[in-house]
């Protein structure tokens, strides 16, 4: 017994130790701070690639967090993946591999707590979504109850009641015809009603407004005025379509993305500096920022469906692309030649002064009327920048003009000549 005793002894101390250690491994899993964890996933910036349920960049957070109970890999993970690739760690290859070996950043400057942090708020974060997934089919069908038998019985006796009604009044007027017998109440002399009698006043006042010559000529007159400019406005504003504002397939915010974000009109219309026409912008330019910015935003999808992309795995099936239907909203006859590169590359012209103030506009609408009036005024009006400019400068027509410093304007070079903008 003695030597039980003194085996026991000398095995309990390190048995101690291992239960200790397995408790401080467990519980600093479970001291993670959810709250700490979120505040440091948003400012290291996993935010870029990473979501809690929707693949990005990178994998989706919640399902591999929540399954991975090995803390200390994660954080050996997130300060230097490549070294665990290098080193042909299991995990870090499967999941490179899916990825198609896209290389993650390392980052080195969190620590194992704040790593632990962020593992509690992904897993608290995934199980709250899965827990309202749960519950959301139940709380379906409930909702779904159908009328209570209370609102059903009550329709039921409205019904009845409105029937019985009709029944008694039925009654009630059968009653009356056997009463009165077919018989008239008031003679015929008295039969003039007071509808008829208003009826021959106001033609007799009719009658009396037309005897006035002087009356029916001066309302005459009006008239034909009236009618006359209002067949002029007509004439003069048709295919005329100033604020012209159609419902777009997709909603873009101008106001957001030229005004607040201060994103330049050629980033997405490089025609206007380089072509005839200002081109409409290419899908695949929205798709540099939202391939990863308002991911979930409904309008944001419709640009995925018409491209084929699927953002859970972010490939492309250009079976499934279709193109977006646009609506044009400035439109020239086709007689009339406009070039944008002339006006915005040789011209300096801004984009503002033809589309107006587009960085306050919520949904684009044609701003200005864009008649040949409309033209010839601004060609008559604007200056030119002679300085630099090879185009002007070639203009050997106007170079004694230049020389004595008079002011040149495009109705000088040709700006109003009918070959400039019909052909």
């Amino acid at each position: 017994m003695r030597s039980i005793s003194l085996i026991f002894k000398q095995f309990s101390r390190p048995v101690l130790l291992l239960v200790c250690f397995a408790v401080l491994g467990f519980s600093a899993k479970a001291q993670g701070d959810a709250a700490k964890g979120e505040a440091t996933f948003k400012s290291a910036g996993c935010t870029s690639c990473h979501k809690i349920d929707v693949r990005m960049t990178g994998p989706a957070l919640g399902p591999i967090i929540s399954s991975e109970t090995d803390d200390k890999w994660l954080a050996s993970w997130v300060h230097n993946s490549q070294g665990l690739i290098a080193a042909k760690d299991p995990k870090a290859v499967k999941i490179s591999t899916e990825f198609g070996g896209a290389v993650m950043p390392s980052f080195p400057s969190l620590s194992d707590g704040d790593v632990a942090d962020i593992a509690a708020y992904v897993r608290a974060d995934w199980k709250t979504m899965q827990d309202a997934k749960a519950k959301a089919p139940a709380a379906a069908v409930a909702t779904d109850s159908g009328p209570s038998n209370l609102v059903v019985f009550g329709l039921i006796g409205v019904i009845i009641l409105a029937f019985i009604i009709i029944l008694v009044l039925n009654k009630v007027i059968a009653t009356l015809e056997r009463l009165l017998g077919g018989k008239r109440l008031l003679p015929e002399e008295a039969e003039v009603t007071e509808e008829a009698a208003v009826a021959t006043d106001k033609y007799a006042t009719l009658k009396k407004v037309l005897k006035n010559k002087k009356l029916v000529f001066f309302i005459l007159f009006c008239g034909t005025i009236a009618m006359g400019s209002w067949t002029w406005v007509a004439l003069w504003n048709t295919n005329v379509h100033q604020g012209y504002q159609p419902v777009q397939p997709i909603k873009f915010p101008h106001d957001l993305h030229a005004g607040i974000m201060k994103i330049e009109c050629q980033y997405c219309h490089s025609g206007a500096f380089k072509s005839k026409n200002a081109s409409i912008p290419s899908l695949n330019v929205c798709m540099n920022c939202h391939k990863v910015v308002k991911t979930e935003s409904p309008e944001i999808h419709k640009i995925y469906d018409a491209l084929g992309y699927d953002p859970a795995t972010a490939k492309y099936d250009s079976t499934k692309a279709k193109p977006i239907q646009w609506i044009r909203i400035h439109n020239l006859p086709d007689f009339a030649y406009f070039n944008h590169s002339q006006h915005v590359k040789v011209g300096g012209i801004k984009c503002q002064q033809c589309h107006g103030p587009v960085e306050t506009m919520k949904e684009v609408y044609q701003y200005s009327p864009l008649t040949m009036k409309w033209c010839i005024q601004c060609h008559k009006r604007t200056n030119i920048n002679m300085k630099g400019n090879a185009y002007y400068e070639n203009m050997l027509q106007v170079h004694d003009l230049i020389k004595k410093g008079v002011k040149v304007t495009p109705a000088q070079l040709g700006g109003i000549e009918c070959g400039k903008c019909h052909y």
